[in-house]
């Protein structure tokens, strides 16, 4: 079957093609009862926007792309759902693309991305250093690098979190409860983000004359790291108290806790990062770093869109704090 057109829609309306365009992109108000007719003969004729076309026909585009690591962890998903939200505002559509928490990968869905012509990209990398198809475009496209901001002084707009303050932040909580055996549950700590919040830890530890934390790396999977946490916890002491440097960590923790029959906080203290409704649906709920995702989210996209705008504004590199929400998982020691 060939594709519907719009002169068929305007058809089948009793339309003009331009009253049907205005209709479906919002350009121009029409009457409500001639919306309600070109609403009604696009769904019984199944016609979609060609969106790709009417931009190469305009030369102009309302399309933004995000590219994250994977879906895997919370925290993108989270930032991806403010971004829509406020592109949407904006009349803006969103097309997401995920790394794979792979270079390669994520160097042809950037190339896939580009195909869509995007007025401006919010990105956060899948390692320590940006892709070098947007480094190529750095002056040329409105970019904004997100979170995994490995190197400083690369050229691009930036919002990142204090995360050397936020591991500060766990670990003077569990020196305030008495706490001298941290153990720190990490993804990757080569990541920037992971190795600031680990030597917050560890400087907070230090200048309270605590023993250095022990580091376990679990990975990016929660069901891997809870395997690799519960062998580490078969071989080692048991530290008095764990923190969590990622949501998925956290659940890795959580579950390899629960296999070795160890209870929060009786046996074990935890913090964990970023805060969740599950969180806080437990029988003990959890103490957790919070990071503003929506003000990530909201400080990314307004920067973005200023620059899409044409507004003459200087770079930016934004560093935002985080909070720490304080629970029932943290026991009193002495």
């Amino acid at each position: 079957m060939s594709k519907v057109t719009i002169r068929e829609v305007a058809e089948r309306a009793g339309v003009s093609i331009a009253t049907v365009s205005n209709v479906l992109t919002g350009r121009k108000a029409v009457t409500a009862d001639l919306a309600t007719r070109v609403n009604e003969a696009a769904r019984e004729l199944n016609y979609q926007v060609d969106r790709a076309a009417s931009q190469l026909r305009s030369g102009r585009t309302q399309v933004i792309g995000v590219l994250v690591p994977n879906f895997n962890d919370t925290f993108f998903t989270s930032l991806v759902s403010r971004i829509e939200s406020l592109a949407a505002a904006e009349d803006y559509q969103v097309v997401v693309v995920s790394a794979q928490d792979d270079p390669d990968i994520e160097a042809a869905r950037l190339e896939a991305l580009m195909g869509w012509r995007p007025s401006g990209i919010i990105a956060v990398p899948a390692t320590n250093t940006p892709p070098a198809l947007l480094c190529r475009e750095v002056g040329k496209l409105p970019i904004m690098l997100v979170d995994r901001v490995g190197q400083d002084g690369l050229g691009f707009d930036t919002v990142t979190v204090d995360n050397h303050a936020a591991g500060c932040m766990a670990a003077e909580h569990l020196l305030d409860h008495g706490h001298t055996s941290i153990a720190i549950a990490s993804s990757v700590s080569a990541f920037r983000p992971i190795r600031e919040r680990i030597a917050g830890v560890a400087d907070s530890c230090r200048r309270r004359g605590a023993a250095a934390p022990q580091i376990i790396e679990v990975g990016i999977d929660h069901e891997r790291g809870a395997d690799i946490l519960c062998d580490w916890l078969e071989t080692n002491p048991n530290p008095t108290a764990l923190v969590a440097m990622t949501n998925v960590t956290t659940l890795a923790a959580l579950s390899a806790l629960a296999r070795r029959g160890l209870d929060i906080p009786d046996a074990v203290s935890l913090i964990g990062f970023d805060d969740y409704a599950w969180m806080t649906a437990r029988k003990v709920p959890l103490t957790a770093v919070r990071q503003p995702i929506e003000e990530i989210a909201d400080r990314a996209w307004g920067h973005l869109f200023s620059r899409i705008q044409g507004e003459a504004i200087g770079m930016e590199n934004i560093v935002l704090p985080a909070s720490l929400q304080v629970r029932s998982s943290v026991a009193r020691l002495g």
